[in-house]
Order: C-alpha cells, then sequence, then structure tokens
C-alpha cells in the first residue's frame, strides 16, 4: 500500500487490530509508523473488518466494511482491492495422509522439538509448522533439525527471530515489545535513538523514525530491538 500511495495512488488500510504494523510490533514504533505513514498520505480505518466485496458494472469494487466488534456498515468504493489477510501452509497435495501424517486446525504439520513428525524419518521445518512464516526463521530451523539429525544438540531461541515490514519507512524488531515486558512483569529499561540526530539520515533529508532498545533493568541484559526508518532497519 505505502508503495502505491508514492506513486500517486490513494490508499485506504483497512486494519481488524487497533494499531498498524501487526501483532509483536512494539505501540510506540507502531504509533510513529501510522504517523509518518499518514503523513505520507495514508488513510487508515482500524478496527474494522471486511465482510465482502462486490466488483461494479464499471469495474470499480464496492467493498463492505463495519466496526470489528460489530456496528453500522459501511461501503469503500475503489478501483483496485488489495488483499493483505496472512498466508497459509501449503500442505495440500503433498501425499501427507498416504504416510499417515495427520495436519493440526490450521494444515500445518506437528512436530516434536526436535523437528520430527510422528513417523521417525519425517521431519519439517518453516512455513508447514507452527510459528512465524519467516524465510530466516525456516533457514535457522532447517539447519538445526539437520544438526540433530547428525546427533547434534537441538535448540532455538524464537525470541531471536527478527520481523521486518518492507515499506519507507522500513520497520524491523527483535526480541520482546515494551507491552510484552509489562505483561509479564518483566523490569526494564529503555534506550532511544532518534534519526533526526543521524548524520546518514540527515544527508538523506529522511529524518523520520528512532531506534528503541530494551534491556533488563537489573542485568542489561538486551531484551528487544526496535528499529523504524529509512537508513536500512532490516540489515541493522
Amino acid at each position: 500500500g505505502s508503495v502505491w500511495q508514492r506513486l500517486g495512488s490513494e490508499v485506504t488500510a483497512v486494519e481488524f487490530l487497533g494499531h498498524v504494523g501487526g501483532i509483536g510490533i512494539d505501540m510506540e514504533i507502531s504509533k510513529n509508523f501510522q504517523r509518518i505513514l499518514q503523513k505520507q498520505g495514508l488513510k487508515f480505518k482500524l478496527n474494522t473488518k471486511v465482510t465482502g466485496a462486490t466488483r461494479r458494472s464499471d469495474g470499480k469494487v464496492d467493498v463492505a466494511i463495519e466496526a470489528a466488534a460489530g456496528g453500522k456498515a459501511d461501503v469503500l468504493t475503489c478501483d483496485v482491492l488489495l488483499v493483505c489477510v496472512g498466508r497459509r501452509p501449503f500442505t495440500k497435495d503433498l501425499g501427507l495422509q498416504e504416510l499417515g501424517l495427520e495436519l493440526d486446525s490450521r494444515g500445518r504439520i506437528p512436530v516434536d522439538n526436535r523437528f520430527q513428525t510422528k513417523i521417525p524419518n519425517v521431519y519439517a521445518i518453516g512455513d508447514v509448522i507452527a510459528g512465524p512464516m519467516l524465510a530466516h526463521k525456516a533457514e535457522d530451523e532447517g539447519i538445526i533439525c539437520v544438526e540433530g539429525m547428525a546427533g547434534g544438540a537441538v535448540h532455538i531461541d524464537y525470541n531471536c527471530v527478527p520481523s521486518v515490514i518492507y515499506t519507507h519507512p522500513e520497520v524491523a524488531w527483535v526480541g520482546k515489545s515494551e507491552e510484552q515486558l509489562k505483561e509479564e512483569n518483566i523490569p526494564y529499561k529503555i534506550g532511544k535513538f532518534p534519526f533526526a540526530a543521524n548524520s546518514r539520515a540527515k544527508t538523506n533529508a529522511d529524518t523520520d523514525g528512532m531506534v528503541k532498545i530494551i534491556s533488563h533493568k537489573e542485568t542489561d541484559r538486551m531484551l528487544g530491538a526496535h528499529i523504524l526508518g529509512s537508513c536500512g532497519a532490516w540489515e541493522l
């Protein structure tokens, strides 16, 4: 959506959640992210769900929406409807049932902590098992799974799997958000640095965004890192 907006389209994002960025994003980062996108011209309808869409005879699309908790219905008329509601595991027609492997309610393959299915010589990793559908998560699981087959230790800390939103500016984070730490009653402290004080960002005339580091209040152990900015957030 942010790409089309920068190319000149008028974009309205309909989001079921009450914030932008999806599950796991730090709320301070989310609020700043939304502010920047709105400054670019994007419009948001939060806490809103889509109940249907109909193509009209003139080619336009009428999108039926209403409050996520239920309420008055409304219609958005647009030229193009882009549906981004997540992904699902591609496990159909793989012959799993013929092997005797049953899928869970979301179509994923159940595995143990060694990525082993109930059939001893069949393993599964990545998008077809539980967890975030991320390439780097699958890559780590593949390495650890094979090391386990060879007799090595099997351990993966999913708190260390980063998430990235490829917009402009980019958003990236790894570890816990401030909200998660509050919920878990973990004492923490925060360090922040705005890109407005960064020389490269100033040179590029692109100073929106910030870096937010969260560490344990008593041990200084890093608990979360959150970046919002156009200076290669996904690389950092």
